[in-house]
């Protein structure tokens, strides 16, 4: 697996995945989504590791969808099949994710903004530091919360709640996080993936077979019906995206 934004290591049952583009607060480009896919999917047979942790780099998780990307989704020579497939990549990124095995914990720092936030929601943990902010602007710039987001956000923190977060669009600091159920830990700035390999080796720890059989019912429990109310969220961002609505409320909230 050829890797350039993501590296990989390995404590015995414990993997931490690091991910770090150096450039334009980590936001996720096609590459980098691709590279993070493949890397989830990597641990689906892995009978070896019990535990992982997914971090960004040491000054930030993740500033959203990098804005750059997202323009050359625009290219006249790229098919209609070609723009669905790409929009998609988010999507089949979380559920590659939601879909490992082993326990999986998020480590956040300074922020997480927008898809930042929705790949942690597929996790089955987050840590944040105490300095972290929760952001999803998607409303404000006339999009959908989509890549499979919005049912798991509602699971955590409830239907109202959810609709606060989405269409208010507030910063959410990490004490607000802890207190609504999107945090299960907040330990002090650049501490957090440490706290989380932590976590990560007291569940490896653990009796594996029951450590798994017990993630896939609750999460067989809980996200029995997220696919169902999900499944079109790309083909929404899309459409949205071509909106007069949206092309202006990106236009205003870029400039800001």
């Amino acid at each position: 697996m050829n890797l350039d934004y993501v590296t990989v290591e390995r404590d015995g049952p414990v993997a931490l995945v690091t991910f770090d583009r150096h450039k334009n607060l980590n936001a996720f480009d096609g590459k980098l989504i691709l590279e993070l896919t493949d890397v989830a999917r990597s641990f689906h047979d892995d009978l070896e590791t019990r535990a992982v942790v997914l971090t960004g780099s040491k000054n930030y998780f993740s500033a959203g969808a990098d804005l750059e990307d997202l323009a050359s989704r625009n290219d006249p020579s790229t098919s209609d099949l070609e723009k669905r497939q790409i929009f998609f990549r988010g999507v089949r990124l979380c559920e590659a994710w939601e879909a490992m095995p082993q326990i999986t914990i998020a480590a956040m720092e300074r922020l997480a903004v927008g898809a930042g936030v929705a790949l942690p929601l597929a996790c089955d943990w987050r840590v944040l530091g105490k300095s972290c902010y929760l952001y999803v602007p998607e409303v404000k710039i006339g999009l959908n919360l989509q890549w499979g987001a919005l049912p798991r956000l509602i699971n955590l923190v409830g239907p109202a709640r959810a609709k606060r977060i989405c269409i208010l669009c507030e910063k959410m600091d990490a004490r607000t996080a802890l207190d609504w159920g999107l945090a299960e830990e907040i330990a002090e700035d650049g501490q957090a993936a440490e706290r989380a390999m932590e976590l990560a080796q007291i569940a490896a720890d653990m009796p594996p077979i029951a450590v798994r059989m017990v993630k896939e019912a609750v999460n067989a429990t809980a996200a029995a019906l997220n696919r169902t109310a999900s499944f079109a969220d790309a083909d929404q961002s899309q459409l949205t995206a071509a909106t007069r609505d949206a092309k202006s409320a990106s236009d205003r909230f870029n400039r800001k």
